[in-house]
Parts: C-alpha cells; sequence; structure tokens
C-alpha cells in the first residue's frame, strides 16, 4: 500500500475509532464527547497504527472483501431481476433500436455519452451491428454524468424523432473532440442533416423527459452500478434464465461471446 492509501486509511480507521467511541458513550447514558477527549482517542489509535501498521494491511483487506461480496451480491440481484423487467428492457417502443429490429438476440445497453467506457464501445457497437445480421440493439439513454450527459441524451432522443438516431448517437460517441459541449452537440446534428430548430424543440417535449425518466427509474430498479451495463438474451425471453447481464466495458469477442451464448 503507498503512503498516500495509508494516509486516507489512517483518518478513516481514526474516525471509525472515534465515532464508535462517542456512540458507546451516548448509549451509556454519558454526555458526548469534549474535543479535548475526541484528540486524546485520535493520538492513541493513531499511536497504535503506527506502532503496528500491519493493521491498515488487514483492515484494508478486510474492506476490499466486503466490497467485492457486495458488488457480487448486486450483480446476482440484478440478473434474477432482469427477468422481471424484461418488456421494459427489450419492447419498450420508444427506445430506438439498431441492427435487425427482427432479430432473434437482442442487446441492450445502458449508456452515457461522458462515459469514457461507453465510448470506447462504440467502435465495438458498431462493428458487432454489422457482423450480425440477427441482433437488434436497443440503446437506453442513461445520463448519470451531469447536465452535458443530460443536453446530450435529449439531442439523440430528438434525432429519434427525424429518424437519426443512431447517427447523432454514434457521432457523439466518436467525436474527436472531447469533452462535449452543447455547440458541438448541435453541430454534429447539423451536419447528420437533422433539422436543428426541430430539435431542440423536441429534446424538451414530453416524450423525450419521460424516456430518461423510465430510463432512470428502469436502472434504479435493476440495481445498476454505472455505465456502460449491458442486457443480452433472446428477444422472446421471458425470464432471467434467458438474459445475461454484463456491467461494464466488454472487448469484441466478449461481447460476441455473449450473443453467441444468448443465440443457442
Amino acid at each position: 500500500m503507498n503512503k498516500f492509501g495509508k494516509t486516507l486509511l489512517t483518518a478513516g480507521l481514526l474516525a471509525i475509532g472515534v465515532n464508535t467511541f462517542a456512540a458507546t458513550t451516548n448509549n451509556a447514558g454519558s454526555a458526548n464527547i469534549s474535543p479535548a477527549e475526541r484528540a486524546k482517542i485520535e493520538q492513541v489509535v493513531h499511536d497504535y497504527l503506527l506502532s503496528k501498521p500491519e493493521v491498515l494491511i488487514q483492515a484494508m483487506q478486510v474492506l476490499q472483501q466486503k466490497q467485492y461480496d457486495q458488488a457480487q451480491q448486486t450483480l446476482k440481484k440484478t440478473q434474477q431481476t432482469a427477468g422481471t423487467y424484461v418488456n421494459a428492457l427489450f419492447h419498450d417502443a420508444k427506445d430506438p433500436v439498431v441492427g435487425n429490429p427482427n432479430g432473434a438476440v437482442t442487446v441492450a445497453e445502458f449508456f452515457d455519452y461522458q462515459c469514457p467506457h461507453c465510448v470506447d464501445m462504440a467502435p465495438v457497437m458498431s462493428d458487432i451491428i454489422k457482423n450480425n445480421p440477427n441482433i437488434r440493439v436497443v440503446f437506453k439513454e442513461f445520463p448519470i454524468r451531469g447536465p452535458m450527459s443530460d443536453f446530450a441524451a435529449r439531442a439523440a432522443l430528438a434525432a429519434n424523432k427525424q429518424g437519426k438516431y443512431y447517427q447523432l448517437s454514434h457521432a457523439l460517441l466518436t467525436s474527436t473532440t472531447q469533452p462535449l459541449t452543447q455547440d458541438i452537440v448541435l453541430q454534429l446534428a447539423k451536419a447528420n442533416g437533422i433539422n436543428v430548430d426541430q430539435l431542440k424543440k423536441d429534446m424538451n417535449s414530453d416524450s423525450v423527459n419521460a424516456q430518461i425518466k423510465a430510463n432512470t427509474k428502469l436502472a434504479q430498479d435493476l440495481r445498476l452500478l454505472g455505465t456502460p451495463a449491458f442486457f443480452i438474451g433472446k428477444t422472446d425471453a421471458k425470464s432471467s434464465d434467458n438474459i445475461n447481464y454484463v456491467p461494464g466495458q466488454m472487448n469484441a469477442q466478449q461481447l460476441q461471446d455473449a450473443i453467441n451464448k444468448a443465440g443457442k
């Protein structure tokens, strides 16, 4: 563990030790811990950690294992829950669909235009669509990285009303000018043959508002930890047993393997 990591962990352990002591004394009916008492406790914990640095490593190992276990539990719950929301995942009529609309296998991707891993996935997704004539890709706009993410998502969904969703979405993800700005988004829209004046009106339409709200609610119900997040399965899947949940970035082979598995 580097010095910075030890410093952070030491501070965390100090806080835990002090707060635990304070809670104990409060539960016993004592008055709140005073600044002087707190300082003494901090010094005791500080001196102890310096004399036994191996405690830092042990604490970090316990913390990492706890985080791993929690992540595994979340992944398991999301996988189990996917079947409940299969219609919302695969068959929401308002979602943009790319590829073969009647494809036997569906890939649903939750993504954000300012997510670097989503940006890296853009060319992979493009190649996957080209190389798999029997898949349909459902794009779930999930803007979680601030106002610019929301602006870009709204622009893409508004472009869908003009039949230009994927053109703008892919342009936004593969833009060489980063980070995105509102001007860049609108310039890319114009460059892709989109009526910008109409786009601006549609960006704040009730349907776009509802779609972003629905995607956010669905992501929360599925306990998604971030973007990108993929759900891959047969288009007519009825349960979670037929849907594979993959959180995070994949390379082309990993995604292709997941598609091949779903198609069996």
